[in-house]
């Protein structure tokens, strides 16, 4: 069978997706497109395991880096951006290979995304100091009474969704679960992309994650948030919470040792993967779920179906 010109990788953190989407744009003449949420922000290089400079040199890498830390980007923006690398690769005959671990970004790419209109900022200005006045519970109520039929869905912690549901109803007037029928719709049919998630070893896939945390802090993870710190940025913007930066952001104002923030960093880090794979598992059919990516390179010289 013919290897299709759109290729999908995902699966959990530390898992090899980057290796194995540069060892295919090598092989297959590709351009790498970053379904990564915090690899976005070029202020995160380390932190987020981007692909070092010699990566970026060996296959063109599209969307990594090129949002600034102080931006709320959102996987409605990275569908316009996406749509654009995905045009430009088709252009240039070459291989598009999108890779990353954040499953909204693929399940917007294959099926669609709510509309929703741009909030303005006085909005969410105005929600955020609320949230950080009156914590999470109390806008959670709060969505009760606006917005009963989103405050259903949200556990009375999940601080980001609460105030992001309960902007749009003070915004639109429209409940956010209005939104999600309307829509831009899928800019990639599913049918037509090679789609593998890499699922390696637990325990392998354990290690991964404490080794390579140690070697960001080897190459220099304190010194870059401790840059991102500086700019007294608000702490609910997606690149403060990226994994190990609220740990050691606490490091470095004295409050905890590096090994314990390392510890919790990892800890935090392993519990995401395990969301990862129970997300993918429930909400995205049809993909091809191998250990490793020596698997899936055999999927590939084998043109099988994919």
């Amino acid at each position: 069978m013919r290897i299709p010109n759109t290729i999908l990788i995902a699966g959990p953190t530390a898992s090899g997706k980057s290796a194995l989407a540069l060892e295919l744009a090598e092989k297959l003449g590709g351009t790498i497109i970053n379904a990564d949420s915090m690899q976005v922000y070029r202020d995160l290089r380390i932190i987020t395991a981007r692909p070092t400079p010699d990566e970026e040199a060996r296959a063109p890498h599209r969307l990594y880096g090129h949002v600034d830390a102080a931006e709320n980007y959102s996987v409605g923006r990275w569908c316009i951006d996406v749509r654009a690398e995905l045009a430009e690769a088709e252009r240039a005959k070459r291989m598009a290979i999108v890779v990353g671990g954040t499953g909204l970004y693929f399940k917007a790419l294959t099926g669609g995304l709510a509309a929703v209109p741009a909030i303005p900022a006085e909005i969410r200005t105005a929600v955020r100091a609320r949230l950080e006045a009156e914590g999470a519970a109390a806008l959670h109520a709060a969505l009760v009474r606006r917005d009963p039929a989103m405050a259903a869905r949200l556990k009375p912690g999940d601080r980001a969704r609460i105030a992001r549901a309960l902007e749009v109803i003070e915004a639109t007037g429209r409940s956010l679960a209005d939104w999600q029928h309307d829509g831009m719709p899928a800019i990639l049919d599913p049918a037509l992309a090679g789609k593998i998630f890499l699922n390696p070893d637990r325990a392998e896939l354990y290690r991964r994650i404490e080794a390579r945390f140690d070697a960001m802090l080897a190459a220099g993870a304190r010194d870059e948030v401790r840059a991102l710190a500086a700019r007294g940025l608000d702490p609910l913007l997606p690149a403060m919470k990226a994994h190990g930066v609220p740990w050691l952001r606490r490091h470095l104002r004295g409050e905890i040792g590096l090994e314990k923030a390392a510890e919790e960093a990892k800890k935090d880090t392993r519990r995401y993967t395990k969301r990862q794979l129970t997300w993918f598992r429930h909400q995205m059919p049809g993909w091809i779920w191998v250990e490793s990516a020596a698997a899936a390179l055999m999927i590939f010289d084998s043109k099988s179906a994919l």
